[in-house]
């Protein structure tokens, strides 16, 4: 069995070598179709590290009433922390907020003149509430139309804040979609490109075949070299677009930290390393390998 199996491969790699240039054009075809598919896995962890650091930023801010006292709205706050949905519960008073809001304007004249006319404090107070998930602030928003206290309530910011989620689940679904739809298509052409060379490496060897007919090779014996070189596409294909990959990332990576501080594409890439070859492996694998059985069983009739 193993000599037998020693064969096999050793003639597959003779195939593939002796079909050189259509091996490379395969080749580049399947490490197309893994480029996107290694693109697209990158692009999820983009997505998720985006949508988890824009989420955490996102809360209900619950404005009271001008008349409401800080013990009443520090009340409420205990109340909404009492929630299981309800991660954290910040108060804000009056003067911390218009510290805070004159702090991110002072670089505007405009606003800072308008402020210096009122004389007063305009802003109101406030509780900032984040949620354990995002789909839990529909929950939180309906508890406090419900509640005893809304009366003092003046504004609950609850709207704004989930069309933003919304939209931004929407953009993500969108290009996740585009992206698998690529790499369908990249395979399907990769696939028939490995199906052809197949065919035309059982044409171009027919007489040998018949030859190793006439000697009593067995079907296993005959067909294996034809699976190998399909094998041996995928495994070429899948380390050739990491290799093209990891100079990509790597120029990249500085760009995408201006836009997202918190996190590195380049240590994504290079720390799950493993686990991208072995994806890219697997992927490749199977795309030569189904391909060169179907053209096997279409073409080498014995």
């Amino acid at each position: 069995m193993a000599t037998t199996l020693a064969r096999i491969i050793k003639y597959g790699v003779q195939n593939f070598l002796r079909n050189g240039w259509l091996s490379a054009v395969t080749i580049l075809v399947m490490v197309l179709a893994l480029f996107v598919f290694n693109s697209l896995v990158i692009f999820n962890f983009l997505t998720d590290s985006a949508s988890f650091a824009l989420k955490d930023k996102i809360d209900i801010s619950v404005y009271f009433k001008e008349i409401t006292g800080e013990d009443d709205i520090l009340k409420v706050g205990k109340n909404l922390e009492a929630l299981p949905e309800v991660r954290a519960v910040e108060y804000i008073s009056k003067e911390n907020a218009l510290k805070i809001f004159s702090d991110a304007h002072k670089e505007d004249v405009v606003i800072s003149s308008a402020l210096e006319e009122l004389g007063g404090n305009p802003l109101l107070a406030s509780l900032n509430v984040k949620a354990k998930d995002p789909n839990d602030y529909d929950k939180i928003a309906s508890y406090l139309e419900n509640s005893s206290f809304f009366a003092a309530i003046e504004k609950v910011t609850y709207a704004q804040n989930q069309l933003v989620i919304n939209r931004l689940a929407q953009v993500v679904n969108a290009l996740e979609n585009v992206g698998i739809s690529v790499v369908i298509v990249l395979a399907l052409i990769a696939s028939l490109v490995t199906f052809n060379t197949i065919r035309l490496g059982i044409y171009s060897n027919r007489e040998e075949l018949g030859i190793m007919r006439l000697v009593g090779a067995s079907n296993k014996y005959i067909r294996g070299p034809y699976i190998v070189n399909g094998i041996l596409y995928g495994i070429i294909a899948g380390v050739l677009s990491l290799v093209i990959a990891a100079p990509i990332v790597s120029l990249a990576s500085p760009y995408l930290s201006a836009f997202m501080p918190d996190v590195s594409l380049s240590n994504y890439f290079y720390g799950n390393l493993s686990k991208l070859l072995g994806y890219q492996l697997m992927f490749g694998m199977l795309l030569g390998s189904v391909s060169s059985v179907i053209a096997v069983r279409r073409y080498l009739k014995i």
